[in-house]
């Protein structure tokens, strides 16, 4: 089961990902040689027209490999052929995917927990709800004499409330209104009953949060760069390939909402960090394509090359200490 959830969300992260330079490279008419998902050995290809599909064995990696983007061409199709505006895109596009993968999965997970109503579908054991005789299924319809219409109308009564005071609570239940007395107790600095409202999917307010929630994460991966850039950053804080295996098996065993959440913040991860302008990522192409841009011609590639193959060897350096630190975190041996 871990082996499945962590291949499906490296697959759909990587391949979207690729997908959106493959797809922006066509629109811009450059040739695409190849469009792989994995790394190592492929074990299946098949060529359609000029680009030829690939699936190779490592599910941790994937690229798109056009004419002319890392050698010489003379096709006029070449990726070095096309303007810096329209490399730009492709460059982009890839993490832009992601972004929009992170959006689309987060507002299924928002529907599918539904915006909370003011209707109890569950009661916490021992809590004073229970005590007080409130059941799933109670409609809350005032407390303390102020209508309900929502269930942040609910938090804000019971959290303003005074745990030496019982609430009264309207409550529709069986088509009859009842009232209950609740005294509120008092849990980690909030006034609380114990009731967990029932979720209602609605589409647009879903929408709503998967791109509030997927604006958060990119708030969160920012704040982590600029807190590793002051050194406040340690090794447990860093985690590769085996790192989120380990988490999507966690989340794997908690079911399919918590897999989708893990998805979306990975996709959102991957795309930040391809944006960052560092040698090798697409940020990195996407600085040298700016500077293209504004001095009207382009960097000698040589130099380029070397300064990307300087920032590759980096990379891998920095993913053979996050998986060295894996192992000995996870027990894996």
């Amino acid at each position: 089961m871990t082996a499945l959830a962590a291949i499906f969300v490296f697959l759909i992260v990587i391949f979207l990902h690729e997908l959106g330079h493959f797809t922006v490279a066509k629109i811009v008419g450059i040739k695409v040689n190849e469009l792989s998902i994995g790394m190592g050995p492929r074990f299946y290809h098949k060529k359609y027209g000029d680009t030829e599909y690939s699936i190779r064995a490592l599910p941790i990696g994937g690229y798109v490999k056009m004419e002319g983007e890392d050698e010489e061409s003379d096709d006029p199709r070449g990726f070095s052929k096309k303007s810096p505006l329209a490399r730009i895109a492709v460059v982009a596009a890839g993490a832009i995917m992601n972004f929009i993968l992170a959006i689309i999965v987060l507002s299924i997970v928002s529907f599918m927990i539904g915006e909370p109503t003011t209707t109890i579908s569950e009661i916490i054991d021992n809590s004073p709800a229970e005590l007080a005789g409130l059941e799933p299924g109670d409609k809350i319809i005032s407390i303390s004499g102020k209508d309900i219409n929502s269930w942040d109308d609910i938090v804000e009564a019971i959290e303003n409330s005074n745990t030496e005071t019982q609430l009264e609570i309207m409550i529709e239940r069986n088509n009859d209104i009842m009232s209950i007395q609740v005294t509120p107790r008092n849990e980690d600095g909030r006034n609380v009953i114990g009731i967990v409202p029932k979720g209602e999917g609605n589409f647009i307010t879903a929408v709503k949060e998967g791109f509030s929630n997927t604006a958060y994460f990119i708030k969160l991966m920012t704040n982590f760069i600029t807190t590793a850039f002051k050194g406040n950053v340690s090794a447990d804080d860093l985690s590769g390939p085996l790192g989120v295996i380990s988490a999507v098996n966690q989340a794997a065993n908690q079911g399919i909402i918590s897999l989708l959440y893990l998805l979306g913040f990975i996709s959102v991860n991957l795309g930040f960090i391809n944006l960052l302008p560092f040698p090798a990522l697409d940020g990195g192409r996407i600085v040298f394509l700016i500077v293209e841009l504004l001095r009207g011609k382009p960097i000698d590639p040589k130099k380029e090359g070397l300064i990307h193959f300087i920032g590759l060897i980096l990379l891998f350096a920095l993913m053979i200490f996050v998986t060295y630190n894996d192992i000995l975190r996870t027990n894996l041996f």
